[in-house]
Formats: structure tokens, sequence, C-alpha cells
């Protein structure tokens, strides 16, 4: 099986601004618990007591993109036995985006890039990180990584759902993974129905694919009664075959431990679809073999 969503950081190797910064609450938390190192072996040994033998790498806010990309790389070259694909950090709107596409593409692992668009609605409003979807050379960035065989991450929030699908209609060549099921951070039954609308604006464009991650991050002291409805939804609206699992880990160990996690998802999930959900979709997206 795979993880499709997981991040791993050194402190002494890379420099991360917003996990090591003081006093400073996130939407997701106080990420307090987690300013450590938390290095493959940790999270090999959570994910490999479940069956899971491979995993993505995700950007996490790293100074130096490519920094962070080369440790990976590292990590990756130094345990062959752990297959490990990684998404990168990259500007899409950078003038010089065609040179540092060639230097990410330079490592083996590189699949694809993020460049969050929506984290939530309160930190949106004070990066204005929204304004990507205004911008055109985002798209043109869009359309360069999808040229390149380079999928692109998807992180927004329900409220830009719309905007962004239109965005997408027109890079129909670049392979998304929806980030987190779309972020739904309302969790009454009003804003998950508001989110499910939402979500048919993505769900119906075939090029994404979604991530059953993350699903913490705004519900802390989430049960599985909670996150029924958010993965029976996406398995509903995208498939088996357009759906993955991830462990969103180490951010998600805030709440839950990963048997908490892994279980809960693989209970849900109708037995049927395990081989799609828990491996093959992320393997294909991926280009990764466990």
């Amino acid at each position: 099986m795979i993880d499709a969503h997981h991040h791993l950081w050194d402190l002494a190797m890379v420099h991360y601004p917003w996990l090591m910064a003081k006093g400073v609450e996130r939407f997701f938390g106080n990420p307090f618990p987690i300013q450590r190192d938390y290095l493959l072996r940790e999270f090999r040994a959570d994910a490999a007591a479940h069956g899971v033998l491979a995993s993505v790498h995700i950007q996490v806010g790293a100074a130096d993109g490519l920094a962070e990309a080369k440790w990976v790389q590292s990590v990756a070259d130094a345990t062959p036995d752990w297959p490990m694909a990684q998404v990168v950090f990259c500007d899409l709107t950078a003038p010089d985006l065609d040179a540092q596409l060639d230097a990410f593409q330079t490592l083996s692992t590189v699949r694809g890039v993020r460049q969050i668009v929506g984290r939530a609605p309160g930190e949106d409003a004070l990066t204005g990180t929204n304004d990507l979807l205004d911008n055109p050379r985002f798209l043109e960035g869009l359309r360069l990584a999808g040229q390149r065989n380079l999928s692109f991450d998807l992180q927004l929030i329900p409220e830009l759902m719309d905007q962004t699908a239109q965005v997408l209609e027109q890079a129909p060549d670049t392979k998304i993974a929806l980030c987190h099921a779309g972020s739904p951070h309302d969790r009454t039954r009003a804003g998950l129905v508001d989110w499910s609308t939402k979500l048919h604006s993505l769900s119906t464009l075939p090029q994404v694919t979604c991530k059953l991650s993350g699903l913490g991050m705004f519900q802390h002291n989430w049960t599985v009664d909670d996150v029924r409805p958010i993965i029976e939804t996406c398995l509903d609206q995208f498939g088996p075959d357009r759906c993955m699992f991830g462990s969103n880990f180490p951010v998600d160990s805030l709440y839950s431990d990963y048997a908490t996690v892994f279980q809960t998802h693989r209970a849900i999930v109708p037995q049927e679809m395990h081989n799609m959900v828990f491996e093959e979709t992320a393997s294909a997206f991926y280009e990764l073999l466990a």
C-alpha cells in the first residue's frame, strides 16, 4: 500500500519558517508538538505496521524549495527499499519557471509541484494566497507543468473551488491531486452540503484525483462518524480510481496516531475499493510502485 501524502523534516538540514515560529497558532492548531525532527525512520515504522510500503512526500513550506527537494532525494537514495516519490514547491508564476523546473527534474523522485491556493479562510485573508487564481501566469505555469509530465497538488478551500475549476479547465493535460478532500472546514450539516456541492466543479474534471487526507486539521476531536460523510462523498463523486489515501503525518499526529487515521479510512472505504484507494490510484498517479 501507498501513503500518498506525508511530510518529513530534518531541522538541521532544511529551514521551515512556519514550523519553527514561536507562539503562533495555525489553522491546524499549535505546531509545538511537531517542532522536532520527523524522519523517514519514524514515519516508516508507523506506516509499515499497517502494510504501507511506499509513500509520496509533499513539500511543506521550506524556506528553500530546491534545498528541501534535494534533501528528500538524498533520503530516498539512502533507503532504496522504501520507494518514495515527491511533490516539490515551485512558484508557477515565477519568471524563471522553466529553469526552476529544469533543476527539479534532475531529481529522479520528483513527480509534481505544489503551490497552495488556499489554507483556511482567516489565513488566506492575511496572505493573499487566493490571488494566484487571478494571475494569468499561474495558468501558464499549470500548463507548463503538464507539458513536462508534472502533476499539480492542489490545496484550497471550498470557497475557491468554482473559480479554480474554471482555471483547471484551461489546463486539461495537467494531472491534479486535490489535497485533503478540498479542506471542508465547516463541519456543520449545511457546511458539508455546501462543500459537496462545490466539490462537483472539481470532480467533474477528469484530470482531478482526490486525496482522502488531512481530515483532522479542521476538527481535531473527530470521530469515525464525523469523517465518514466526507470520505463517502469523495468516493461517490470521484470513484475509487480517482481517490487515494494520505495520512498527512506528522501534521495529523497532532490529533491522532497513525493507526487510528489508517484504520478509520480502511473501515469506511468499502472492501472492494481498497486496492484502488490504498495503492493503485496513487501508484498510477505518481508513477510509483510499492
